[in-house]
């Protein structure tokens, strides 16, 4: 500085401009620096979200009222092949409701293990939320249980222990038991409509 005084000033103010410029250069590469960390960040978690497990989906009350002891649910999706819907349909005189059938698998975790300990699935008639209990015979989709709000039991009790291959004839095989006849048959159509989807999605070969 006591050089020269003129000099000094002028290299005064030159250091402020080159100061200025530096610390704007500091700035902007904390910037880019904390820009390319934040991308980093956000593509380890869409890495972590993409080979994450997916989320159980949960099931409806109704279903899970059939099973107290189950920790949790996996909704099951299952396209049914058109043949098949139309082979059901000619059988039932039914419409399939959805060419993409679900089903509820209930799990528990007692004792340590995860193990299935049942299977539901849930069709409407007249309004009503049918869910059907299902277990296995023999290879087969058999009904272990049905329930309804609204619906007399001793008419649900009917359904237990049937298969695909019963007809769910209400005046037949199926009484109105308390349900006015029109309920009567849009429930047992339902019911066997989803039977028969249940047989040919998930039974082994069998034949009649």
């Amino acid at each position: 500085m006591k050089k020269n005084t003129v000099l000094t000033i002028a290299g005064l103010s030159l250091g402020i401009s080159l100061a200025a410029a530096c610390s704007t250069e500091t700035t902007n590469t904390t910037t880019n620096t904390n820009r390319t960390t934040a991308n980093a960040a956000n593509t380890t978690t869409a890495n972590n979200a993409a080979t994450a497990p997916k989320t159980e989906e949960d099931a409806p009350a109704s279903v899970k009222a059939v099973f107290p002891d189950a920790q949790s649910f996996t909704k099951q999706h299952k396209d049914i092949p058109k043949d098949a819907i139309a082979d059901i349909e000619k059988d039932t005189g039914g419409k399939v409701p959805d060419t993409d059938h679900h089903s509820y698998l209930a799990f528990s975790t007692t004792g340590g293990a995860r193990r299935q300990i049942g299977a539901a699935t849930v069709v409407k008639a007249n309004g009503k939320d049918i869910v059907i209990v299902y277990e296995t015979k023999e290879g087969l989709p058999a009904i272990k249980e049905v329930r309804a709000d609204g619906v007399p039991a001793p008419f649900l009790t009917q359904f237990a222990g049937k298969g695909h291959d019963d007809k769910f004839a209400v005046g037949g095989d199926i009484k109105t038991n308390g349900v006015d006849e029109a309920t009567a048959k849009a429930i047992a159509q339902a019911v066997r409509i989803d039977s028969m989807t249940m047989q040919t999605l998930y039974g082994a070969a069998h034949s009649h």
